[in-house]
């Protein structure tokens, strides 16, 4: 049994798959390929880039229909649906937001209400408009601007497994920075892949100061997310980057959420959705998708800290 480890960097992060298989050369092949798919995804799915179709959709949407093409058409529609699914806690048009609490290529800083106000008023999928006719995005107002951060890394790795798939790997774990793993098959001689979740920084949840669970995975996906990283300190409070569409401020509470689901691009999407519901998203998201295990970290002082509840992932190594 061969063993191939690849890595690349895209999307602002490091993307690591661990490929098993009867020919080296093959899984390599197949491992730059799956890599291959996920540059071709960030050169169309980037915020940044000026010729991405997001791009596009950003700078003229607002003034006539925007072509995208099926690919990314269906992947809005499908970030649309999760949106109206989560009452909003999710939602791609929350780069207004972002920028106004200067999380957009910064570290933050403190907005005036008004501002908030207004950036909140360029926010939700209500001002999308997406015509299945002809591919089109539309915007109903000027400033309505498409994020796709909480979406496009478990996008890109479902299709990256996809490709490994289509290769004949039965047996890989594919892996976007901290944020989303993908379980294909399983390892050598084992039933499942077993993925880590890190406690927060300076804590020690569960007994174990560096590991809050330790997440079996076949055919499943990871999705972790968190409000540490970028942050700022105002007024002797700490402002995360990840901000609640439906108030227009900083998650407050939840510290860290967890998500594992078949689809890498529902995980990923709804993480931050249980990040922004706290605990009481996990009866929602078992309604909403039979079968998915959340983990949620929520501040709490008086319990050294920090409290836990689970949706099905289980606590400990």
């Amino acid at each position: 049994m061969e063993t191939v480890a690849l890595a690349r960097n895209a999307m602002a992060t490091r993307f690591e798959i661990v490929l098993h298989g009867g020919s080296a050369v093959a899984l390599r092949a197949a491992g730059e390929e799956a890599l291959d798919e996920i540059d071709r995804l960030e050169g169309r799915l980037s915020l940044y880039r000026p010729t991405s179709e997001i791009a596009h959709v950003n700078s003229g949407a607002a003034r006539s229909p925007v072509r995208v093409s099926p690919v990314i058409f269906h992947l809005l529609q499908q970030a649309h649906g999760l949106s109206q699914a989560t009452n909003g806690a999710f939602d791609i048009t929350i780069a207004p937001l972002v920028r106004c609490w200067g999380f957009m290529g910064g570290t933050g800083q403190m907005p005036q209400p008004e501002e908030v106000s207004e950036a909140r008023s360029k926010v939700g999928m209500s001002l999308v408009k997406l015509n299945p006719e002809d591919f089109t995005v539309t915007f109903a107002r000027e400033g309505v601007m498409i994020d796709l951060g909480a979406i496009g890394k478990g996008f890109a790795l479902e299709r990256a497994a996809e490709c490994l798939r289509e290769a004949g790997v039965t047996s890989a774990l594919l892996n976007a920075g901290t944020s989303t793993v993908f379980a294909l098959g399983h390892p050598p001689e084992q039933d499942y892949w077993k993925v880590a979740i890190e406690s927060p920084p300076g804590a020690a949840v569960g007994g174990r100061p560096d590991m809050v669970a330790t997440v079996p995975l076949h055919d499943e996906a990871l999705s972790v997310s968190a409000v540490w990283g970028r942050a700022f300190q105002s007024g002797g409070k700490r402002y995360g980057h990840v901000l609640d569409p439906r108030t227009g401020h900083p998650v407050r509470g939840a510290l860290l959420s967890a998500v594992a689901l078949p689809s890498a691009t529902e995980a990923d999407a709804l993480s931050t959705a249980l990040l922004v519901l706290g605990d009481a998203g996990h009866d929602a998201l078992a309604k909403l998708r039979p079968g998915i295990r959340t983990l949620v970290l929520t501040e709490e002082p008086s319990s050294r800290g920090f409290r836990a509840t689970s949706g099905g992932i289980s606590m400990g190594p």
